[in-house]
């Protein structure tokens, strides 16, 4: 099997702290993370982004920065909220099955109706961990959430807060109070319509933190959540016209950013770290996992009338399909596990780690084994380094329309993604080769602004691109491989990992069945 390796042109910049020399921390009297959803890190140039570009050449680019798997939205968004594995946080999709919360079938993990019926039925832990933002306000700092797309509510989902700390979120606004003041920020304009590129929501988020919650100071932390140029991506692909348009509008909402710090005057006071939740990859070929479970007689369903016991609930999600067998039947499980190892469309495959199926691997080797919600199986598609017709390397066979966008797999060019951070906690001009990831984005806000997290957290404090920060321990690569024979063929499978100290970041996995 070909084991691709990721080689494009990466830009990358974050920030890192927990404790070290005071020399690290201490010169920001403000930190803010803008997150371009879906931004590839190849995409960052002088002619596409000059203001990131900017801040790349004038700050920290991490060459080697990793998404979480699975490599989507909400997966990253919480990850970049608590510092966390999904294991740990608790959400390992952004659709996924809880029949507490909805017997019937799957629902999105940032719904409004789900988050607070999660957390009334956990006593408030619907995410498993504490996020940057209820740490921070703990400590008597405050904040500012604005994000076009509602992932923004899960980094701050708590109806109790003080008055100078407000979220705007797929505009929706906490407290509902806020809101009329966002619109009137806005020219008066309600939140826009949806439209590809997405501009408007784009710019009227922007504007709904820069004018709105900014109106009384800059707090100590915001956080500003784009949908470019994810939308546009989603649509017609990575390198397409449209996506390069996306792109273009969220280096002019990040130039409004600096805008609004030069009329305050803190330009030099804040620290600004560019972050996207995973890469991108275009569709070879569609498929429809639902319909092959079918043709084999599994009794697969999208969604449950009334389940029995076996009954398989398919939920896809991009670049990976996550597999719920009712009762947990095993020999079910290990059914589907064999049959998917035949396909012409798996990558990776992962089952819970008591029911060890041969030429899997356990979902706690990837951290998705949490304990709120239990798949059975999680496949990630297989994929290859090829270009597509926009001339992008990175094609993945998936559920969608060839030619279109997607993301979710452990294709290298979806765990690849952006980190970008400047400021004056920061090393200018520095290429940080050490390998990062999502995870260690709250470790170090926290560290920049000098407060200890409440619980541990997975990732850790990036000291190796602050000023005055010592190096990072060397990073160690491994991989894993498991097999299986099946008639006339053997599948296999890889899962390659990289490990700083104690801190794991996943680089790629794939598999494929090959002749014996």
């Amino acid at each position: 099997m070909r084991k691709h390796i990721f080689s494009a042109a990466v830009l990358l910049f974050l920030a890192g702290h927990t404790s070290l020399p005071a020399a690290e921390t201490g010169r920001a009297e403000h930190v803010i993370v803008v997150v371009w959803d879906g931004m590839r890190p190849d995409f960052i140039r002088p002619d596409f982004t000059p203001n990131l570009y900017w801040l790349a050449t004038n700050g920290v680019f991490f060459k080697r920065h990793h998404a979480a798997f699975i490599t989507t939205t909400e997966v990253n968004g919480t990850a970049i909220a608590t510092g966390a594995h999904p294991a740990r946080n608790g959400i390992i999709a952004n659709t996924d099955y809880r029949p507490e919360i909805a017997l019937q079938g799957p629902n999105a993990t940032e719904g409004l109706e789900n988050i607070r019926r999660g957390d009334l039925l956990s006593k408030g832990n619907y995410l498993l961990v504490p996020t940057v933002a209820e740490t921070l306000r703990k400590a008597g700092l405050t904040t500012a959430i604005a994000g076009t797309k509602p992932v923004a509510l899960l980094h701050d989902r708590r109806k109790e807060r003080p008055a100078d700390s407000g979220i705007i979120y797929n505009g929706l606004a906490l407290p509902r109070s806020l809101l009329d003041l966002a619109i009137k920020e806005n020219d008066h304009k309600t939140f826009p319509g949806y439209t590809i590129p997405n501009r408007d929501r784009d710019q009227w988020t922007t504007k709904a933190l820069t004018k709105a919650l900014w109106k009384k100071g800059v707090p100590k932390y915001s956080l500003l959540w784009l949908s470019e140029p994810d939308a546009s991506q989603h649509d017609s692909g990575p390198g397409s016209s449209n996506a390069l348009a996306a792109i273009d509008s969220s280096d002019k909402q990040l130039g409004e950013i600096f805008k609004a710090l030069d009329e305050r005057k803190l330009r030099d006071q804040t620290d600004i770290m560019v972050v996207s939740d995973h890469g991108f990859s275009t569709i070879s070929k569609g498929v429809d996992v639902y319909e092959s479970l079918k043709k084999a007689k599994f009794k697969a369903f999208k969604r449950f009338d009334d389940p029995e016991s076996g009954d398989i609930l398919v939920v896809a999600l991009g670049g990976s399909v996550c597999f719920y067998v009712y009762d947990h039947v095993e020999s079910v499980t290990r059914a589907l596990a064999e049959h998917l190892q035949t396909t012409d469309f798996a990558g990776v495959i992962f089952s819970r780690p008591e029911v060890k199926i041969e030429g899997t691997f356990p979902l706690d080797a990837v951290r998705n084994n949490t304990t709120n919600v239990t798949p059975d199986l999680i496949m990630s598609f297989r994929w290859s380094a090829e270009k597509s017709a926009n001339g992008t390397p990175g094609l993945i066979t998936s559920e969608g329309e060839k030619g279109k966008g997607t993301h979710g797999s452990l294709s290298a060019y979806d765990l690849r993604n952006t980190l970008v951070a400047a400021g004056p906690n920061f090393k200018t001009g520095f290429i940080n080769e050490t390998p990062s990831g999502n995870i260690d984005v709250a470790p170090t806000v926290l560290h920049l602004l000098g407060v200890k997290p409440t619980v541990p957290m997975d990732g850790r404090v990036l000291h190796e691109a602050l000023v005055g920060g010592g190096p990072a321990p060397a990073p160690v690569t491994r991989t894993l491989e498991a097999a299986r024979n099946s008639g006339l063929f053997r599948w296999q499978q890889y899962l390659k990992y990289t490990t700083v100290g104690d801190t794991i970041y996943f680089d790629e996995g794939n598999g494929e069945p090959v002749p014996r």
